[in-house]
């Protein structure tokens, strides 16, 4: 949801939600996540970018992207 408020925040927007059931849906996973510990072992990456940074880098392109 921090991302879809993100885009709804850049856009000045409030998306139309449908929330579903707790059951899961045909293509949902049941639990995710991220672990960048390689990269960061590995290369010494450290990821900065936000999510509202991100999303609003994302809309900009996709605005410029399909105009």
């Amino acid at each position: 949801m921090e991302f879809v408020e993100a885009i709804e925040h850049k856009l000045g927007k409030v998306a139309k939600k449908n929330y579903m059931d707790l059951h899961l849906q045909p293509g949902d996973f049941p639990e995710t996540h991220a672990n960048v510990y390689d990269l960061y072992r590995d290369i010494d990456f450290k990821p900065g970018t936000t999510i509202q940074d991100g999303a609003n880098r994302f809309v900009d392109w996709y605005l410029e992207y399909y105009k």
